[in-house]
């Protein structure tokens, strides 16, 4: 059984540090000029002139890690990867790959505007795509397959949005797990006090392990220090989770100052 680990950037270098495919396809990554100041400009548009939280890279890389980690988790406990059962992915690896690219580019969308920031990310994302996996070496014909399940993660990251694989709703669920320390994915502005901002430094720690209980994998456990890191939940994650598809997959818990109560959501 795989230990309990915390949502947080040193996640990604686990994973980096473990498989050299994700080795070599983070460096590619990291190395794109353009996808690098497309996260710069995100965080410009959002922080800097809207006053929200984080997204730009720091986020990409909690949500990489974390989704990372979900993949593994799933994947060990027989969940089948859709990507891999429609012939799109050959392998786990190619899995982790769109998963990993997918979850850099879902906010370069914020460099234009914080509003329909999804479908702008589907808009501009596409050479970006197609120059990394170029890169790693894929054909003409897997680069255009991979390509689109990429994009439809992008798009599918907004919480109206019905995750229609398993991967997509993997990374949809990592965007809305980075919440730890007022890193909450409701954007907030920052320096004002209301529900928003309280929620958000309330949440002081997410983890997430693997279960024993196979017919839902995935433990998660959200720390806070005081019941209002509830609306968190109910406002961001819960809606993430239930358009992820990944539902019936996960036990969702909260600890209040060390008390761990199985969170049921408001249906």
């Amino acid at each position: 059984m795989k230990p309990m680990v915390t949502v947080s950037p040193d996640l990604l270098y686990k994973h980096i540090n473990a498989f050299p495919i994700i080795r070599s396809a983070h460096q590619v990554i990291e190395d794109d000029l353009e996808l690098t100041e497309l996260l710069k400009m995100s965080n410009l548009m959002a922080v800097s002139r809207l006053k929200y939280n984080d997204h730009g890279i720091i986020h990409a890389r909690i949500v990489a890690g974390t989704a990372l980690e979900l993949v593994d988790i799933l994947y060990n406990a027989g969940v089948e990867m859709s990507c891999i059962r429609d012939g799109v992915a050959s392998g786990i690896d190619e899995v982790k790959i769109m998963v990993l690219i997918s979850s850099y580019l879902h906010d370069i969308g914020n460099s234009i505007h914080r509003i329909n920031h999804e479908l702008l990310g589907v808009l501009i994302a596409r050479n970006i795509i197609d120059r990394i996996l170029v890169k790693l070496g894929f054909d003409k014909r897997k680069v255009v397959d991979m390509r689109q399940e990429i994009l439809h993660n992008i798009y599918a990251s907004d919480h109206n949005i019905q995750c229609l694989s398993v991967e997509c709703g993997i990374v949809k669920v990592s965007d809305g797990l980075d919440m730890a320390e007022g890193r909450a994915r409701i954007p907030y502005k920052l320096g004002k006090l209301d529900m928003h901002a309280i929620s958000a430094i309330s949440i002081k720690r997410v983890d997430i392990e693997p279960n024993r209980d196979s017919r839902r994998p995935v433990n998660i456990v959200v720390y806070m220090s005081e019941a209002a890191g509830l609306f968190q939940l109910e406002a961001v994650l819960m809606p993430k989770i239930k358009s992820s598809g990944l539902e019936n997959l996960l036990n969702i818990y909260i600890d209040i100052n060390t008390k761990l109560i199985r969170y049921h959501p408001k249906e």
